[in-house]
């Protein structure tokens, strides 16, 4: 059973594609609430996707990280430290990209920190810069420690975060006000570098709020390992029996995570461990699903082509849909149209009814434009390894 060339892929490039439309609506005012983060606590379809593609990093590790252990420790640090510090970079190039913004009629270089406001500069990290530094920490965990070991580890680390975010503020650990997270960032990464959406300095992929998200490809790593070494096993129903096993755990996760819930809310905000119980066991029974449909009935219909095609050049696709609509900035008229924003501005605002519409069949024709450009380099077999 190709799971890792099929249902993976699948289930990643369905990951990538949901990031790059919520990420790219026509207007920011104009959003449908499920394609919109929850305010704080509580989750949407929109607050799955990152958690999901961390998963997905997991499950990408198990069929990796035996080569790895084969080849010895200087293959695994000089791969394991290549990849981390070049999805990081990309993701600070993009941060600070394109270097430059108009002022007024002239261009002024981007400082690191604003020259006009002491308060701004360039963000340090981000989604890319999250996904570099899970992936690094979970890779270590994995490779170094037996799997008792690596699990226990993953369950210290929601446990400690739960303890820090208390212990940080036993009145309110869980407010934007009162979690402990933003000191931290503001200690170590300054103010001028951290996030600004919320109206106020705080940074949803800051320092501290990174432990429990590890522990999400961890447990990608598990279930990737866990279908790798059974459902392709020799005996009859190993697939049904493996799938079984998934969904019991999945199912299992979800409960775990809404009890949990009950004291330590689910927030993707500032992540806590009840958040990614929950995502790890959605994420689980997800992938089953696929797996059930794609593998052992065989469907192959045309959401299957679709979404493969994004998944098989994952982080290249996300870097450009941030890299485009950063490059058209330079060059916009005066009334704000670039070449990248240019259909919505002229015609997709326009469309009569709730603006919400427009906004989404706009983000729907980026994903059209990106899905063409993964199918072309899929079929010239360019697969660009990040």
């Amino acid at each position: 059973m190709k799971v890792r060339y099929q249902s993976l892929d699948i289930f990643r490039g369905a990951t990538v594609c949901l990031m790059i439309l919520v990420n790219n609506p026509g207007s920011w005012a104009h959003i449908y609430p499920p394609l919109k983060h929850a305010p704080w606590h509580g989750l949407t379809p929109t607050d799955l996707v990152f958690p999901f593609f961390l998963f997905a990093v997991g499950n990408a590790m198990a069929f990796v990280m035996p080569r790895l252990k084969e080849q010895g420790d200087g293959a695994f640090w000089r791969k394991v430290l290549k990849r981390t510090v070049l999805i990081f970079g990309i993701g600070l190039f993009i941060n600070w990209y394109p270097f430059v913004r108009w002022n007024e009629n002239s261009l002024e270089l981007i400082g690191w920190v604003n020259q006009h406001d002491s308060q701004k500069g360039v963000r340090i990290f981000g989604v890319l810069q999250r996904i570099a530094i899970c992936y690094f920490f979970a890779s270590v965990i994995v490779y170094y420690l037996k799997p008792k070991a690596a699990y226990f580890t993953a369950l210290l680390l929601l446990l400690l975060y739960w303890i820090i975010c208390i212990l940080g503020n036993s009145a309110d650990p869980y407010s934007i006000e009162g979690w402990i997270g933003t000191g931290i960032d503001k200690a170590i990464l300054h103010i001028p570098h951290m996030y600004k959406g919320e109206g106020v300095p705080f940074d949803p992929e800051g320092i501290l709020s990174t432990l429990p998200a590890i522990v999400e490809v961890i447990f990608g790593y598990f279930v990737g390992t866990y279908i790798k070494n059974n459902a392709s096993a020799s005996e009859p129903n190993a697939i049904y029996k493996t799938l079984t096993g998934l969904f019991i755990a999945g199912v299992a996760l979800l409960i775990a995570g809404f009890c949990w819930d009950m004291v330590f809310p689910i927030n993707k905000k500032i992540w806590t461990s009840s958040y990614t119980v929950y995502t790890v066991g959605l994420a689980i029974i997800t992938l089953s699903t696929m797996i059930y449909f794609i593998e052992v009935k065989g469907y192959k219909g045309f959401p299957t082509r679709f979404f493969e095609v994004f998944g098989k050049n994952p982080l290249f696709i996300f870097a450009l849909s941030a890299f485009l609509p950063k490059t058209a900035t330079l060059f916009k008229s005066k009334d704000g149209t670039t070449f990248w924003n240019f259909l919505y501005k002229k015609i997709f605002i326009h469309i009569p009814g709730d603006p919400q519409t427009g906004s989404l069949i706009y983000a729907l024709c980026i994903i059209v434009f990106m899905w063409a450009i993964c199918w072309w380099l899929d079929k010239k077999k360019i697969y660009i390894k990040v």
